[in-house]
């Protein structure tokens, strides 16, 4: 089989970008939404969990849509950042990550919070009767326990990021080096006559990117063989 060729590889390392940066923003608020839902009660509990399962509902082209209209140029979100702060996340490779992180983050937030909950409320209860203040608690007994659960979001986030399709190219398009992305570069080879070896390629990449630095790293951190 023929080496990756430049387009390939640049979907190969962009795809580290976008779900890198996407684990880099979703990550502390998949912890942070966790947490509150497992040990806060407080009005609309049960809204913000629906809300945060709604990717999962809908068709991941409506999620793209629904980022369009929000962060596009001219929508509500993204014509604030682009007037007042000079960011454009429409057609971008940040716009990529947004649409990852978007579709990503319920998957993260499940296991985390199967995580917290299963760490012994009375250990932090007891961290506070020692005069030690909630959130030194929190990392210093919630965060080490529950990492287990933290490691595979992080993991279950970025082969997310890697295979997502549907909300990344409605949101920001399909533009080579900027958010052609591995799933991306996949559908535009199957447009072409002479697809089937460059797919190929490309299908095993990603195989290989999904067995080593997923499946078997999180098995590492896991203690697993």
């Amino acid at each position: 089989m023929q080496p990756l060729s430049p387009a390939e590889i640049e979907a190969v390392v962009l795809i580290f970008k976008v779900g890198g940066l996407a684990l880099l923003v979703t990550l502390p608020l998949a912890i942070f939404v966790a947490y509150a839902l497992v040990r806060w009660r407080f009005p609309g509990h049960a809204i913000l969990d629906a809300l945060i399962h709604m990717p999962l509902v809908l068709p991941p082209v409506v999620t793209g849509y629904i980022l369009l209209i929000l962060f596009g140029r001219h929508g509500p979100i993204g014509g604030f950042l682009h007037d007042y702060l000079g960011i454009t996340l429409a057609f971008r490779c940040t716009g990529a990550a947004l649409a990852a992180g978007v579709m990503s983050f319920p998957l993260m937030v499940r296991p985390i919070r199967l995580a917290i909950e299963v760490v012994d409320p009375k250990l932090e209860q007891a961290a506070g009767t020692l005069g030690v203040r909630r959130i030194v608690t929190f990392f210093i007994v919630t965060l080490p326990l529950a990492m287990p659960g933290i490691l595979a979001a992080a993991m279950m986030g970025f082969a997310k990021a890697m295979g997502e399709f549907g909300a990344t190219i409605t949101f920001v398009s399909n533009i080579p080096g900027e958010t052609r992305t591995l799933s991306l570069a996949l559908y535009t080879f199957t447009q072409s006559p002479d697809w089937d070896l460059a797919a190929l390629r490309l299908a095993i990449t990603a195989a290989v990117i999904a067995s080593e630095f997923v499946s078997r790293r999180l098995a590492r951190r896991l203690g697993g063989n």
